[in-house]
């Protein structure tokens, strides 16, 4: 268990959120929601002790070990796999080499000896004789093979050391497990064996995630970081996210009736309070005024933007014929042979090798020229290109907002771009900010709006909610299922996928899977449906 009492923090003059009480008990898993920037990290960093709050103080229960994932990915280059896993739990690790240096002493004396005995006493009562079947355990339930297993993580891929650091936070059965963003770069198999753990584990989970469909599977709470304040409620995100909706609607329509009555007292007043015969009931009404209140609605630091795409021209039923496409990149053949023909009403999801798909998709749009073979769009077709790596459009240009949008729209005038970079949550002095110092999730949303002004009926993205908040991934997926045109898209959120994709195309070394039907019909196909459902 572990208990927030009268936390408060603020940067400056800015109050993050003040008056925290809350109480995590095993067994349960919380979710920490919030917008962008509303300090959700900085929470969990408070929760974790890396961080002091202005006042308020954070307890865990006796005899508690507290888990962290650690960011850092290179903090354990030299370190060998099995045992970077096995110094998720420090005290045991600390022993582990103790006792590893004493036994390779050669001069071991009888005081080295009785130091053996107590660790190894020490060691047993903390199932060390365990520790490496546990740690190998986790590692492969991750997707790391035994092979890797003694290898330096240096050696590793950066996927693969994400999946060791989290092998790492799981290790030993902490008491409490804290994991910001958990299923970043993990694959759909990963992503899935860490639901069953999670949905098993005994301890107490606090977890930060922009996936929305992971939070919907793991979490017993939310803990929602909003208004300054840090509140937990009862069920998963969608619960949360319908009622939070319900909730501000209510406050909103009693408000509408309320000054809907106050306008009616109001204009019976003015009209009959210098009638002697009516004075009375005049008089009656200024008391009933005096007892209305509207709510008090707070602001939300929560923002939707508005994401919509509206093709100049409908797509023919000619739209895409790829035919014996090959590409070689770095010595290796990612792309051998593919053979897609797509067709009018297609909402692709691309799964598979991530750099197949954007060196696809590269390609698709005139970025690469393939090796062999040849690809070509239908007469009717207008295509927009979203890439994973948008910093060329950013890192060197000299020009704010205003202008940099400029560029992509036919209405020149500032009042028209304006009022577009409003609708992305641009407004005010933040349209004039330069390009180049956007942040991710800004750079995001501003070549959202770029492919927005194109009116193409042919979208292709590639992992476009990378970077974005939870509202804004919201904003974009009900932008993509509403789109009338055709789309290409590569994106590791799940609800995503599944609400938008009428047709999953899995790259594949031997070639292609193409199946017609929804993201879970596909998963179904390869044994990972059933938890992910």
């Amino acid at each position: 268990m572990i208990t927030v009492n009268n936390v408060s923090l603020r940067y400056g003059g800015r109050k993050l959120f003040e008056d925290v009480h809350l109480k995590f008990t095993p067994g349960n898993c919380y979710g920490v929601i919030g917008a962008n920037g509303a300090g959700k990290s900085t929470f969990l960093k408070i929760l974790s002790g890396e961080l002091e709050p202005n006042t308020g103080e954070v307890s865990l229960g006796p005899h508690v070990r507290l888990s962290v994932l650690r960011q850092d990915h290179h903090a354990f280059d030299e370190e060998e796999v099995l045992k970077t896993v096995i110094r998720g739990n420090q005290p045991l690790f600390d022993i582990m080499e103790e006792k590893d240096a004493l036994y390779a002493k050669e001069d071991f004396s009888d005081e080295d000896g009785m130091r053996a005995a107590t660790l190894e006493a020490e060691f047993a009562e903390m199932n060390g004789w365990e520790a490496e079947a546990e740690a190998g355990s986790l590692l492969q339930g991750l997707g790391i093979p035994v092979r890797l297993h003694e290898k330096k993580l240096k050696e590793l891929e950066d996927d693969e050391k994400v999946k060791v650091l989290l092998a790492q936070a799981l290790f030993g059965q902490p008491g409490v497990l804290i994991l910001d963003e958990p299923t970043n770069n993990l694959d759909v198999a990963a992503i899935t064996w860490l639901e069953n753990f999670l949905a098993e584990f005994p301890g107490t989970v606090i977890v930060v995630s922009h996936d929305r469909h992971f939070l919907n599977m793991v979490c017993t709470h939310v803990c929602d970081v909003d208004y300054g304040k840090i509140k937990v409620y009862m069920g998963n995100y969608d619960f949360w996210y319908e009622s939070s909706q319900l909730t501000q609607q209510l406050l909103k329509d009693q408000n509408k009736k309320r000054e809907e009555k106050i306008r009616d007292l109001e204009a019976f007043i003015a009209r009959f309070s210098a009638n002697a015969s009516k004075s009375r009931q005049a008089t009656s009404r200024k008391k009933l005024l005096d007892k209305i209140s509207l709510n008090d609605i707070a602001v939300s630091s929560r923002r939707y933007p508005f994401v919509g795409f509206k093709p100049e021209r409908e797509p023919g039923n000619d739209v895409l014929f790829i035919e014996n496409l090959s590409k070689t990149v770095d010595g290796v053949k990612v792309l051998d042979g593919l053979n897609l023909t797509v067709l009018r009403g297609d909402k692709i999801a691309f799964a598979g090798s991530d750099v197949a798909i954007t060196t696809l998709f590269r390609i698709l749009a005139g970025e690469l020229e393939p090796d062999e073979g040849s690809f070509r769009y239908g007469v009717t077709i207008t295509s927009a290109y979203f890439p994973k790596d948008n910093s060329a459009y950013f890192q060197d240009s000299p020009l704010n907002l205003v202008d940099w949008m400029r560029q992509y729209s036919q209405d020149q005038t500032e009042t028209y771009v304006r009022g577009f970079l409003g609708r992305m949550l641009f407004s005010g002095e933040e349209a004039l900010k330069e390009a180049r110092v956007l942040s991710g999730g800004e750079r995001v949303r501003c070549m959202l709006s770029r492919m927005m002004l194109s009116s193409a009926n042919l979208l292709i993205l590639d992992q476009p909610t990378n970077h974005l908040d939870l509202e804004s991934i919201t904003a974009l997926n009900d932008g993509m299922m509403a789109f009338k045109g055709v789309l290409l898209f590569a994106c590791h959120d799940h609800q995503f996928v599944q609400t938008v994709a009428n047709r999953i195309v899995e790259l594949k070394g031997d070639g292609i899977t193409d199946f017609r039907g929804t993201y879970d019909e596909f998963l179904e196909t390869k044994g990972l449906g059933e938890m992910r459902a």
